[in-house]
């Protein structure tokens, strides 16, 4: 597995505007449009969230996000891993890291909506194998056939 160098990313090079992109793109291909809550790159430059980029040498792995519900609950968000990258562990480094933030900053809990179609299988297999477990909805999220909230107390 790459030792992945973990970083904080302000957004504006064309390797994390085209990871983002795909990412948005599936997620529209695989849940209705009131489903997807993946947020545009311009939403994940607000304060309130902290993305970050996995890079194994010059190449992007991948990337996500932590957003702050509130002083103690935590969000993960563009949770998303470079094709080339899928199972050799870049996603697995980026939850590692975004736990750690969150346990920096004191969070209590840290949440996440995914999807419910087969393709979201792997992400979910990924939050159940570390800690994650399915709940209901939680910040300004409602019931969706579409999507799957879970959680994990810190």
């Amino acid at each position: 597995m790459p030792d992945y160098r973990i970083i904080e990313d302000d957004l504006t090079g064309p390797e994390i505007a085209a990871l983002l992109r795909l990412h948005l793109d599936e997620m529209h291909q695989w849940s209705p449009p009131d489903s997807v809550h993946a947020m545009p790159i311009e939403r994940l430059r607000a304060p309130d969230v902290t993305f970050f980029a996995a890079w194994d040498g010059e190449r992007l792995a991948a990337c996500g996000a932590i957003k702050q519900l509130d002083p103690l609950h935590g969000e993960l968000k563009s949770m998303r891993a470079d094709p080339a990258y899928r199972g050799r562990g870049a996603g697995k480094a980026v939850l590692y890291h975004l736990i750690a933030v969150a346990r920096a900053r004191g969070y209590a809990r840290l949440s996440l909506e995914t999807g419910v179609p087969d393709e979201f299988l792997p992400a979910r297999g990924l939050y159940a194998a570390h800690g994650f477990a399915e709940c209901g909805p939680f910040g300004d999220y409602a019931e969706d056939p579409f999507s799957v909230f879970m959680t994990r107390v810190l």
